[in-house]
């Protein structure tokens, strides 16, 4: 696996990439010692690579494939599991059932690629009916998925990975600071006195920031539909889809970004913001954190 990281010295110490969860992946560290830099990077690929093979619906081996797979059935499931499907329930109830990881089956229909097109209208309302959280049944060991429906994490598993990373080099190298960027989902690995200086990508402009924020703890995460979307007939469908509808939303911002005490909650409330539509800024305002809209 080390061979899929490339680390290079800075002016500030060290910059490690690599791709993992279809995302250019990068982390930060304020250190000149090549082989720390270097240890510190390789775990957290190693951590990102770990629960991207574990709860990828892409991959067919994963225990989340697995899960699906066997719905219908009652299956085991271990303690880091059990802990995402609550957080999960504490997602869609907060965003009033507009958060659902069970979007599975809608979630398939829809491909965001340069040829795609939008789904029949009838295949959305087939799968419509194997969306629902309220269906589950969860237990701390065990889960019930019903048959036909099936679960997607892809709303929260890059976050908690930047968390995960992001607490075990805390944890093994406390007084290195580090940042970690999955793909634009970030984590403070200690807290700092010199912040990190992090652009938020202007949507008419991509690639270039609009604005740069001073981050010095906790985590950061934009949802938005400015790169994923698709054209049909001259219509702009972003990839963020309603579980209620079964398409995309309508008149959401373009992006909302959220700085908050971790990654997964800053995650958790961007995606929900953009789940709100016109009512965003209405629902940020309410949440007592930092965040930016851009519309």
């Amino acid at each position: 696996m080390s061979e899929d990281l490339s680390l290079a010295a800075t002016s500030w110490g060290h910059l490690a990439s690599f791709n993992a969860m279809a995302s250019r992946c990068e982390v930060l560290i304020r250190t000149v010692d090549k082989a720390q830099a270097f240890a510190m990077a390789y775990q957290v690929l190693h951590e990102t690579r770990r629960i991207e093979q574990k709860y990828s619906r892409f991959n067919t081996r994963s225990l989340l494939s697995r899960l699906n797979a066997n719905a219908g059935d009652w299956q085991n499931i271990d303690v880091e599991t059990s802990a995402l499907l609550v957080f999960s329930k504490q997602c869609f109830d907060l965003s009033d059932g507009m958060f659902d990881i069970t979007a599975g089956p809608i979630l398939k229909l829809w491909n965001f690629g340069p040829d795609a097109n939008v789904p029949s209208s009838a295949s959305i309302e087939r799968a419509l009916k194997y969306v629902g959280f309220d269906q589950l049944s969860i237990e701390a060991s065990r889960l019930y998925l019903p048959r036909g429906m099936s679960l997607d994490l892809g709303g929260i598993a890059k976050e908690y990975a930047c968390d995960r990373a992001a607490s075990l080099l805390m944890l093994d190298y406390p007084h290195v600071p580090a940042l970690v960027n999955l793909g634009g989902d970030i984590a403070c690995a200690s807290i700092v006195d010199k912040p990190w200086q992090v652009g938020i990508e202007d949507p008419s402009a991509l690639n270039h920031a609009r604005q740069t924020i001073s981050l010095t703890c906790g985590g950061l995460a934009t949802s938005g539909h400015t790169r994923r979307y698709l054209l049909d007939e001259g219509k702009r469908y972003g990839h963020i889809l309603n579980p209620n509808t079964g398409y995309p939303l309508e008149r959401a911002p373009l992006s909302v970004t959220v700085m908050a005490a971790n990654c997964l909650v800053a995650g958790m409330l961007s995606t929900i913001a953009m789940l709100q539509g016109a009512n965003a800024q209405t629902f940020m305002a309410s949440q007592n954190v930092d965040f930016h809209i851009c519309n």
